[in-house]
């Protein structure tokens, strides 16, 4: 790969050769894919977009850590809607909003651009198994890019993960094992699976690719912007890959020339799990959390990205702000009804922030800013019902129906 110069670790700043199964420093610390941004300079601009009609993540391939010659054999991820909504940039007192859908992905989840990646790096690795634990999005994206590509998986996820990623993992025809127990304990056994059998491992903490896919949804929402930065990008953060994820695709931006400043982070955790949030809030190292929140995908006390999470919002000069999982059911009503995007709980996360640095007067009024959706409210429709209600129950009758309403 000429656009990649090495892996280096985030904790000891050893170099590792950039090989499609790599995973962490021998010290135990996170890889980052390190690029030779003066090479991609010379072979990637605006023109080279211009001219790719190919409508996914992978039009980004010079800033993407793939063989030159590597055909892609996920599904068609990428390329999400960005929805400008000015009645809710109203509402919040700022001067432009957009919402980038990424639940518009084929398993609905931002998390498909993760497992197409690792899906592509396991055939170019040779595997023709791959593995992870998840809560429930990364798993169903899994299973299904996994799927299409021909490869077997086998899956862990937490006992409570909503029954609508259990259908899509059990349809997908993963090899699925619901763990009685916390997310820590669900991602400590397929550790222990994978060293024993040695199947190509989709933990996004330890394979250092999966990362790059997520920093394509920063890519796309630049480009759709025409290349103008926002001032704030607004994400959900659980164990920390996606946040950091969008920062590497903001920096790569603004490395090959392409925006002339990195927008500002904000991050927002649920009150009941915000081990990152508090780490930066309060300038101490993290610490493990109950995962006390009914926003699942975000539901990490032990997050396994919490350093490039952490470097992520300092270095962008980011905002940290957690919220209740009342102000997370408020948002996924508030955003479904005033701009047709229905969010998942965790989905909704980052919106609820903006709702919440709003109310207490923390945006500035000139603001443009983007919030991420990271995932489609079918995934968890027991949630969806609590906070919405149930419908209107009434016979064949039009007097009934009438007196219902108010009509």
């Amino acid at each position: 790969m000429k656009n990649v110069k090495c892996c280096r670790c985030v904790k000891c700043g050893k170099e590792h050769a950039a090989k499609p199964d790599v995973t962490t420093c021998d010290c135990g610390g996170i890889l980052d894919v390190i690029y030779d941004y003066d090479y991609i300079k010379t072979i990637f601009d605006k023109n080279t977009l211009k001219h790719r009609a190919e409508p996914t993540m992978w039009r980004f391939r010079e800033l993407l850590p793939i063989e030159e010659d590597t055909v892609p054999k996920g599904l068609r991820v990428g390329m999400s809607p960005l929805y400008e909504v000015p009645n809710i940039a109203a509402d919040l007192g700022i001067q432009k909003l957009y919402i980038k859908d990424d639940g518009v992905n084929p398993t609905a989840s931002l998390k498909d651009r993760a497992s197409a990646m690792a899906v592509t790096k396991a055939c170019e690795a040779g595997y023709d198994t791959i593995a992870c634990s998840s809560t429930g999005n990364a798993a169903s994206s899994l299973a299904g890019n996994a799927a299409k590509a021909g490869l077997k998986t086998y899956i862990f996820v937490p006992s409570r993960a909503p029954k609508g990623k259990i259908a899509q993992l059990m349809m997908f025809g993963a090899n699925l094992t619901a763990v009685d127990g916390s997310y820590e304990e669900t991602f400590e056994l397929s550790k222990a699976a994978i060293d024993k059998y040695g199947w190509y491992n989709r933990n996004a903490a330890i394979n250092p690719y999966l990362g790059e896919g997520k920093k394509t949804v920063a890519h796309e929402m630049i480009e759709q912007l025409g290349f103008h930065a926002p001032d704030f990008v607004a994400v959900s953060v659980g164990d920390g890959c996606t946040v950091a994820g969008v920062y590497k695709g903001l920096y790569d931006m603004y490395m090959v020339g392409l925006i002339d400043r990195i927008p500002r982070i904000i991050s927002v955790q649920a009150e009941g799990c915000c081990p990152i949030n508090t780490a930066v809030m309060t300038d101490t190292p993290w610490r493990p959390q109950e995962e006390n929140t009914y926003a699942d995908s975000i539901a990490v006390g032990v997050p396994r990205n919490p350093d490039k999470a952490i470097s992520a919002i300092k270095n962008s000069g980011g905002i940290c702000v957690n919220v209740t999982d009342d102000e997370i059911r408020e948002a996924q009503k508030y955003l479904a009804r005033n701009a047709g995007v229905f969010g998942e709980p965790a989905g909704v996360t980052a919106t609820a922030g903006l709702m919440k640095l709003s109310r207490e007067g923390r945006l500035p009024h000139d603001a443009t800013v983007v919030s991420i959706v990271t995932g489609n409210g079918l995934k968890d429709i027991d949630s969806a019902i609590q906070s919405a209600g149930e419908p209107v129950h009434c016979k064949n009758d039009l007097a009934e129906f009438e007196a219902k309403f108010g009509l």
